[in-house]
């Protein structure tokens, strides 16, 4: 009875072994088939690595995500600016005292500089002293003083008529005079006023008439 009962229990304990055996193995089986289906419902036929590290990436500068933002350089400094010359640069009032007005005149014609002559009450046809000074620095096309020591010279008016409105005008200040438009300042000269050859004196207004002239222009009538 014994060795019987011995026998039951070594049985008893080897299919209880067995079955704890099969157990283990039933569940690694289902922890591999477990495995293998979250693979497949993935759509993945092998398992996946390890995902890379991601790159770095830095917004732009408009504000997408962009290339890594790189450290900017140091900009050249700018070059100073230099102030470029004056255009009146080496333009002086030249040294015109004493001369002859006329004389001095065409000087400053030749520097393109502009001239108005005041005449005095002594005698002599001399510049006494100029406006701006004589060595004054100045622009192109400034007018300059020229002060005469005695009175305006007499000088002859040219004849201008027929003569386009600007080469009469050019004409009349070459001769001294100052022109004066009484219909504008384009197309022929028809009449003038005084007339051409007559006398008058540097400083004096010559009135002209340029392009059509209205039949009831009540201006100045020429001088017979």
């Amino acid at each position: 009875m014994t060795d019987g009962d011995t026998g039951e229990r070594n049985d008893a304990a080897a299919e209880r072994s067995t079955v704890l055996l099969r157990g283990g193995l039933a569940v690694v089986l289902l922890a591999a088939v477990g495995a293998t289906g979250g693979w497949l419902l993935a759509g993945e036929d092998e398992p996946p690595a390890a995902p890379p590290a991601a790159a770095e990436r830095l917004p732009s500068a408009t504000g997408t995500p962009g290339a890594a933002r790189s450290t900017p350089g140091r900009s050249a400094p700018a070059a100073p600016r230099t102030t470029g010359p004056s255009r009146s640069a080496g333009l002086t009032v030249p040294a015109v005292v004493g001369e002859d007005f006329t004389d001095a005149r065409d000087e400053l014609r030749e520097k393109r500089l502009g001239w108005r002559l005041v005449f005095g009450r002594g005698t002599g046809t001399t510049v006494e002293r100029t406006s701006p000074a004589v060595g004054t620095e100045v622009q192109p096309g400034r007018t300059v003083t020229l002060y005469v020591s005695g009175p305006a010279p007499a000088a002859t008016v040219p004849d201008v008529v027929g003569d386009d409105c600007d080469d009469a005008a050019d004409e009349l200040v070459d001769e001294g005079f100052y022109p004066q438009y009484r219909t504008g300042r384009t197309g022929t000269v028809s009449r003038q006023d005084p007339a051409g050859d007559g006398t008058g004196r540097w400083n004096d207004q010559v009135s002209i008439w340029c392009g059509d002239v209205p039949e009831d222009d009540g201006s100045a009538s020429p001088t017979p």
